[in-house]
């Protein structure tokens, strides 16, 4: 039970993604206010960045730069003392993508709002069926 214990602590940042996740798929599906939605959806995009940046590291590892003068046909490289890089520029662009979405969501929230007079999604509806 120890060992169990000590195994479910030591991966907090992946419980912490999946917490998160659970929070934003929450306000994204049970909430009738299209704001908390988009609050709903920036969160589960935070989620999933930490997640992937949290599988991305690598214990005792350093960046992908070899050393000046390293003559590659004399020496092999020994990848496992390198970290992969790629991870963390995904996530920069999936940051950048995330942002981008969320300032046009919150435009086009704001068009709802001045088309409709509520932001509300039952409310928004009633006035579409009329």
């Amino acid at each position: 039970m120890e060992d169990l214990l000590a195994y479910i602590i030591s991966r907090y940042n992946y419980w912490a993604a999946i917490i998160l996740l659970l929070i934003g798929l929450y306000g994204m599906i049970a909430k009738n206010n299209l704001l908390k939605k988009v609050i709903g959806m920036t969160i589960f995009q935070a989620a999933i960045i930490l997640f992937y940046v949290s599988i991305g590291d690598k214990r005792g590892a350093t960046i992908p730069i070899l050393a000046h003068g390293h003559d590659g046909a004399h020496q092999a490289v020994e990848a496992a003392a390198y970290a992969n890089p790629l991870p963390h520029v995904l996530m920069l662009t999936a940051i950048v993508v995330g942002v981008s979405t969320l300032g046009v969501a919150l435009a086009i929230l704001q068009k709802i709002y001045r088309v409709h007079g509520t932001i509300e999604e039952d409310e928004i509806l009633e006035t579409i069926d009329q």
